[in-house]
């Protein structure tokens, strides 16, 4: 059983990078939220009309408790806000309610994008589960057949990562563009919705980054095994 393996060294760097942007989206945030928008809105106004205005007038939105919590429920369509945002006036609070306005719109028009994750979330809500289990199996008796068996079970949790990270990126741009717009923030106040909103997709790239390479490790060690 391998107990370090060269990936390692790089997936600890990834580890780090993604604790850092946990850090820095968190700063970030609450640095903007220090800074009012210039026409007043709340979190929950940004969004209602936001909705309303992309013709998504049976869409609610509705206050949750803790702090980032924010997101929006395709199954019950909702566009969830956490109360900072959903009371507050700030750069922040608006510029992450109209991100997940984004979802909503992206739900509307079928992004593509959007659809395979949520086709694909069932069955990596299974394979998620069983992928280490299998991992560990395959390691600790030696058997290949587990082994390969829990990187294509891995791989599924791997794809959805990956095709969250267009679905957020595109999420943020159809949130920039339209707060701009439809008059939501000046020109000037892009710059600071920029920051809130890259700063929340670097987590998604750094939790996308680790699991890839940990993919990458598993099968090298199923090759080196193979080849045996």
């Amino acid at each position: 059983m391998i107990l370090f393996h060269p990936m390692d060294f790089l997936i600890l760097i990834a580890v780090a990078v993604s604790i850092w942007a946990q850090f820095r989206v968190k700063g970030t945030f609450n640095r903007w939220a220090q800074v009012e928008t210039y026409y007043g809105l709340t979190g929950y106004d940004a969004a209602r009309r936001m909705l309303d205005n992309n013709g998504l007038h049976d869409v609610p939105v509705e206050a949750v408790r803790g702090s980032l919590t924010d997101h929006y429920d395709p199954i019950h369509r909702v566009v969830r806000l956490s109360e900072p945002v959903y009371y507050e006036r700030s750069i922040s609070a608006v510029a992450v309610a109209c991100h997940e306005v984004g979802h909503a719109i992206q739900h509307k028009v079928h992004y593509p994008m959007l659809v395979a994750r949520h086709r694909i979330f069932p069955l990596v809500n299974i394979t998620s589960g069983v992928a280490p289990l299998l991992l560990l199996a395959g390691f600790f008796f030696q058997l290949s057949g587990l082994l390969l068996l829990g990187i294509i079970f891995f791989s599924a949790a791997v794809a959805f990562q990956l095709i969250t990270l267009p679905v957020e990126f595109n999420a943020s741009n159809r949130a920039r563009e339209l707060m701009i717009a439809e008059g939501f923030i000046t020109n000037e106040e892009e710059r600071g919705v920029a920051k809130v909103l890259n700063a929340a997709a670097l987590t998604y790239v750094a939790a996308a980054l680790i699991s890839l390479l940990e993919l990458v490790k598993y099968i090298m060690i199923f090759t080196n095994r193979s080849d045996d």
